[in-house]
């Protein structure tokens, strides 16, 4: 294979050009190509063209893959996840910091071991190409040999990934804790060590105001001042609880994202998972410092957290990603995820539109990781990650696509009904990552 190898796969294309601000104008910058041809080259796309204008340009040599009947749509980003709690999924009875104390912080004890961070590393990436996530914005523990051995797995991927050790000196078990002075050196270290070396790139991981010291958030704030195009990915106003335990805490603070905000931790590439509960203030705050928010539903039910205000987030202009929150939430498939968001949204009166969920899903969730212009759509120059998707694997599926008259209703049948067996490959960098034939060959 030469190094200027050009792939060209026909099928069915659906993405969102542009990024936006308003829901109504989401539907003008769609575009969906029923025989379509996807053109790469090196890990790039090249064009994305109807088939009838682009065969004709394709070059002496290409590798053409024939995908009609499947739906082809840009990889799937997750904005929010914790890999450590793959193992702790579905993990019953509690709200968030019961649950935390009672199943979290044993199961993230052990990732001190290098070896077991390697095996959960790679069955945590295994479950998101399988389920068609290509970018995550991941926690992993305050270990450093948890991010290590994350980050390796992902690099022998070519995956573009965001992560970082969490950063904790209260409020947690003592074999969880570490001093602000161990938080900023081992951060450091791994920050100089990882950030931007392929397509990996380093989150500053303060866990939460709670186990946050203000000497600790000092260091954070040292680290995000030196290195200004590291991310910043941390939890917000989760669980009523939760936000009055940081009043107690910070009194001396407005609110919640004040506390955040004093230490110039809110920002561009700052991440705040779920905000459930926000002030007045605190959206506009999100909204003048272009902060971003990771909406996680299924978590949020699952944890009786709340409903999140998708409409109010429109409203204020505040970036959103979707998020899974694995293992407060229960699945890695971002279909069933956007499925959950067009519940809670009902909840709200809100109707949740395909074209908005699966805009959440891929270029809205690259505009909150400031990746907007590397992924998210089909535009030429951007890095060739993507899914393809087998629309209808079930009877009901079938039946339910048979009956569907436009693409607006087969992505709604399909974050509605779908999950990891609409999944048909992932690909990562220009190349096929992930193949279900070749999952149940090997099983």
């Amino acid at each position: 294979m030469s190094a200027h190898h050009v792939t060209a796969l026909r099928g069915s294309f659906f993405d969102i050009t542009a990024v936006t601000d308003c829901p109504e104008t989401l539907a003008d910058n769609a575009r969906y190509l029923e025989d379509g041809l996807l053109v790469i080259e090196q890990g790039k796309i090249v064009r994305l063209s109807s088939w009838q204008e682009g065969v004709s340009r394709l070059p002496p040599g290409c590798e053409l893959l024939d995908y009609r009947g499947k739906l082809i749509v840009p990889g799937f980003i997750d904005c929010h996840i914790h890999y450590p709690q793959t193992e702790m999924v579905a993990a019953y009875g509690e709200q968030l910091l019961q649950w935390l104390e009672q199943y979290t912080f044993p199961v993230e004890s052990q990732y001190h071991c290098p070896q077991h961070a390697a095996a959960m590393s790679d069955f945590f990436l295994q479950q998101l190409l399988s389920n068609g996530t290509t970018t995550a914005l991941v926690f992993g523990t305050v270990h450093p040999e948890s991010v290590e051995a994350l980050f390796s797995a992902a690099e022998q991927r070519e995956m573009r990934l965001i992560a970082g050790k969490v950063m904790m000196d209260r409020n947690a078990p003592a074999a969880l804790l570490e001093t602000p002075e161990q938080s900023y050196q081992q951060s450091r270290a791994l920050l100089q060590r990882w950030h931007n070396r392929g397509r990996l790139g380093y989150a500053l991981t303060p866990r939460f105001a709670p186990t946050s010291s203000p000497a600790l958030l000092e260091q954070v704030q040292r680290l995000r001042e030196e290195f200004p195009d590291a991310w910043l990915h941390t939890h917000l106003s989760e669980n009523p609880q939760e936000v009055a335990w940081v009043k107690a805490l910070f009194p001396e603070h407005a609110s919640y994202l004040d506390v955040y905000h004093h230490y110039q931790l809110t920002g561009k590439r700052s991440v705040f998972a779920h905000g459930l509960h926000l002030e007045e203030q605190e959206w506009r705050c999100l909204h003048h410092t272009d902060s971003a928010i990771a909406f996680c539903p299924t978590s949020n039910l699952f944890l009786g957290s709340g409903l999140f205000n998708l409409q109010r987030s429109w409203q204020e202009k505040v970036k959103i990603g979707i998020g899974t929150d694995i293992g407060a939430g229960t699945t890695f498939n971002l279909l069933q995820t956007l499925g959950e968001a067009y519940k809670v949204s009902q909840l709200q009166q809100y109707r949740l539109s395909a074209c908005e969920a699966f805009y959440h899903a891929s270029l809205g969730g690259a505009r909150a990781l400031d990746l907007d212009h590397l992924l998210g759509n089909f535009t030429p120059g951007k890095e060739a990650d993507f899914v393809v998707l087998d629309p209808a694997v079930s009877p009901l599926q079938q039946l339910r696509m048979h009956n569907s008259t436009d693409i607006w209703q087969q992505l709604f049948v399909l974050m509605t009904l779908g999950d990891d067996r609409n999944i048909a490959q992932t690909w990562v960098n220009g190349k096929p990552a992930w193949r279900r034939e070749e999952k149940e060959n090997a099983a």
